[in-house]
């Protein structure tokens, strides 16, 4: 999972880009990087870490330009602590390209071998956005025969570069001189959104980035949704044209941004978050009436931030008080994108407080958005029990993750996975809760995709093992596994 924004404007984008990678902060904080361009020139900044302690005032002075992108990472591909691999990426030919993505190529294999032995491109990293750019260079220099380049030749290098990749890819890149270009996978995994304002000189100036709220928050319209399949160019000047390249587009959005990962300010497909979040909890609850013995709860509690609206609906259609039990050191990073197990475990402690007045003696209900590796579940539940719950009930507003996530999110590997291979009662006694309960992906879908017609499905292979984007058979998987245990 990445953040990642682009902007044409009349005015310096430097500030512009920083403010936005800020509010996208929660999607990656391993690495950032900025740039921009000033004519044909470029200017670059990356660092390993967060943006606030990344730029300094002499590095947003030498980000000079009226068009500019921006970055934040966690690793999915390629190492988190190398900061040569922080994003954008750049290559000089042709034209001068810049390039920043969310997600993940299934096929790096593959396309690595052509770039070396087919198209004679060198690759400095193990990253797949360092792959993707040389792809979509090779065949932007493919399209251009004479020195001129127009939105023909961008789109049909974008079209050969479709055709070549695999996988979950948001993209947006500067070609030099030329603008701004973005575009989206043919399933529209990832997500993309288009905004645009009035300019100070009388022209459009537009926005596009992973989650609205970076939209709302600059005063930009919120225009469309980047569709699946398509790409789209923006030139200096705010003239924008697009092309739908894909030949069987089809929209199927990850279920963990509306689950996990997107802020619940955002709207994503035209899917409220916060709303689906709502919803997510009003069917959890139906599934813990079933389940849990009736009178056995006292109180329900949110694992703060992202449980906080699927809990307040579980009480309120079981008709159980609501308390907020754990309190958050907002200093600390998410766990769940942390690189390393250890570094994860011991951060839960450091990053939740158990109130005890609000515990002991009581029979609680403990909301999560998710249980992935179970570690941050398992350090709750013995907190709150040292804190004097009578008894911990513990309910996941997601079903079991029992798959790999192989499309931009940090599941590698089923051994991971306190879900796969285990019963739920089994689970239970890993985390040593007194009851278990999960969202039912039958109930997820209803409750994400309700009231609207847009969405017909979600990507959801995490619950399912039903992979939908790339050939992701038993031996990638396991090649895949290999790589993040070697």
């Amino acid at each position: 999972m990445c953040g990642i924004v682009g902007i044409v404007s009349q005015e310096p984008v430097n500030q512009q880009i920083y403010d936005s990678l800020l509010l996208l902060q929660h999607r990656g904080q391993d690495s950032t990087g900025i740039a921009t361009a000033d004519g044909s020139q470029f200017h670059m900044v990356k660092s390993r870490g967060q943006v606030r302690e990344a730029y300094r005032t002499r590095d947003m002075r030498s980000l000079l330009g009226t068009v500019g992108l921006g970055h934040v990472r966690y690793a999915t591909s390629g190492s988190a602590s190398r900061e040569e691999e922080a994003q954008p990426f750049y290559v000089n030919a042709p034209y001068g390209i810049i390039l920043v993505h969310n997600g993940n190529l299934t096929n790096t294999r593959e396309l690595s071998a052509e770039l070396y032995n087919v198209d004679r491109r060198h690759l400095n990293t193990h990253s797949d956005t360092e792959l993707l750019l040389n792809v979509l260079a090779n065949e932007l220099q493919s399209s251009v025969t004479g020195l001129s380049l127009d939105s023909t030749h961008v789109f049909d290098a974008v079209e050969r570069l479709h055709e070549r990749v695999e996988g979950s890819y948001a993209t947006i890149a500067i070609i030099a001189g030329h603008g701004l270009l973005a575009f989206r996978d043919p399933l529209g995994i990832r997500p993309l959104v288009l905004g645009r304002r009035d300019g100070a000189k009388g022209r459009d100036e537009w926005v596009i980035a992973s989650e609205s709220l970076v939209l709302e928050s600059g005063g930009y319209e919120i225009v469309r949704d980047v569709e699946p399949g398509e790409a789209i160019l923006i030139a200096p000047d705010g003239t924008l044209s697009s092309r739908q390249y894909a030949k069987n587009p089809r929209l199927l959005p990850c279920a963990f941004e509306y689950i996990y990962l997107a802020r619940p300010d955002s709207v994503m497909n035209g899917i409220s978050v916060y709303d689906a979040r709502l919803r997510l909890g009003d069917v959890l609850a139906e599934q813990v009436a079933l389940e849990v013995p009736n009178g056995s709860i006292d109180v329900v509690m949110p694992i703060p931030d992202s449980a906080r609206p699927s809990a307040m609906q579980v009480a309120q259609k079981l008709g159980i008080e609501y308390r907020e039990g754990f309190f958050k050191n907002r200093y600390v990073g998410r766990t769940f994108i942390m690189p390393g197990q250890a570094v994860r475990k011991k951060s839960v402690r450091q990053k939740l407080n158990a109130m005890s007045t609000e515990f002991r003696g009581k029979n609680v209900l403990i909301v999560d958005d998710s249980i992935v590796r179970g570690t941050t579940s398992r350090e709750i539940v013995e907190m709150a029990r040292t804190a004097g719950a009578n008894s911990v009930t513990f309910a996941s507003a997601a079903p079991p993750v029992l798959f790999p996530h192989v499309y931009g999110i940090n599941m590698p590997t089923r051994a991971e996975l306190i879900a796969h291979g285990r019963s739920i009662d089994q689970i239970a006694a890993e985390l040593a809760a007194d009851h278990l309960v999960y969202q039912t992906v039958d109930g997820m879908n209803r409750a994400i995709l309700d009231g609207q017609t847009a969405v017909k499905e979600l990507e959801e292979s995490c619950f399912t093992g039903e992979y939908l984007a790339g050939n992701v058979d038993e031996e990638y998987l396991s090649w895949v596994e290999s790589t993040q245990t070697s």
